[in-house]
């Protein structure tokens, strides 16, 4: 959706709450207006069709999955504790780009902890999911694989085949489904590291039952 810079003239009083209300909501100004606007004239934007994708990767989210926030409309925040000593948490950020196409978006995927031996462990935990996702998709990604990062921050990106043009609903089942399969995966490994075969079946049932987003 194309953006133009127009000139209006606002109440400073209306000014101050729309201020108020975007820093609540971790948005801008100019974003928040338009937002306001849109619903006004029945529009649907981008931000709109986030905080749609969103709400339902809410509702679908299922295991030891829990949600943290939205942040500023086009990222959502998620975190899964881990069986490992002191129930370390691993924090997952989805985000959302605003063409709904090609690179429909990436996950971040982050661990706080000073543990070497834990830093580790999930290095060698990404190391088998990558050789994976490698094995089953290296066709799909020839320009090289959608991951990026190492020891205890990872990025994973998004891709809509091309050509298609998915749905909220599709979307959201399609990356909340990927999320959730990859914390179970996790916490499977944690719980016991030898089980790399079980995770491969998983990810092949996962392929299995269709993908709509790679």
């Amino acid at each position: 959706m194309k953006k133009s810079v127009y000139s209006i003239v606002l109440a400073d009083d209306v000014v101050s709450a729309i201020d108020d209300m975007a820093y609540q909501l971790g948005t801008s100004r100019s974003n928040l207006i338009n937002q306001i606007l849109a619903e006004r004239v029945s529009m649907m934007t981008p931000e709109m069709r986030m905080r749609d994708i969103f709400e339902r990767i809410e509702q679908l989210m299922s295991g030891g999955l829990m949600t943290v926030a939205q942040s500023g409309g086009s990222m959502i925040m998620l975190k899964s504790p881990l069986k490992y000593k002191y129930r370390p948490t691993v924090n997952y950020s989805v985000e959302l780009s605003r063409s709904f196409e090609g690179a429909v978006g990436r996950l971040k995927i982050s661990l706080r902890t000073q543990s070497e031996s834990l830093i580790k462990m999930i290095g060698r935990f990404f190391s088998l999911w990558t050789g994976i996702e490698g094995k089953y998709l290296y066709k799909l990604f020839p320009k090289g694989s959608p991951w990026s990062g190492g020891e205890a921050s990872f990025t994973r990106e998004f891709i809509s085949p091309a050509g298609s043009s998915l749905s909220d609903e599709q979307l959201a089942e399609a990356i909340g489904g990927y999320v959730s399969l990859l914390d179970s995966c996790l916490r499977l490994y944690f719980e016991d590291n030898t089980q790399s075969p079980a995770i491969e079946e998983k990810y092949k049932k996962y392929l299995a039952d269709g993908v709509l987003v790679i």
